[in-house]
């Protein structure tokens, strides 16, 4: 798969929160975020709109809320992938201990072979290229 598919992926399972997500899925999904993050306050500031609403502006506000599903539903498969129930999710909510815990959770490699929550996403030739 290439980057671009990857990062698609967890768009077109917009609230799939069953099975598992590569490393690559969420990393590569993380980027597409931050990249449609910048590209909406650039928006937002070019038409003048920034810090109407809070610190953002109504485009980035509107962003964050169309991705924040999928963003859910691709950290849920990231912790099953590494056999990690999705409620670890609700860690973040304590402040830099919990981004701290989640982030060595989604950095760390998968459980190799079949685990509760489904099979390996890397297996077979397609993903094979992909891990290495």
């Amino acid at each position: 798969m290439t980057p671009i598919d990857w990062a698609t992926r967890p768009l077109q399972k917009y609230a799939d929160f069953t099975g598992r997500a590569p490393r690559a899925e969420y990393w590569w999904f993380v980027l597409l975020y931050m990249v449609g993050f910048v590209v909406a306050t650039i928006i937002d500031s070019v038409l003048g709109l920034d810090a109407m609403a809070l610190t953002y502006g109504p485009v980035t506000i509107l962003f964050a809320l169309a991705i924040l599903v999928p963003s859910l539903a691709v950290g849920a498969r990231r912790l099953h992938d590494t056999d990690r129930s999705g409620w670890w999710l609700l860690i973040g909510l304590i402040p830099l201990i919990g981004a701290i815990v989640l982030l060595v959770f989604f950095v760390s490699e998968g459980t190799r072979g079949a685990n509760q929550y489904g099979d390996d996403p890397y297996a077979g030739a397609a993903g094979s290229a992909a891990a290495a």
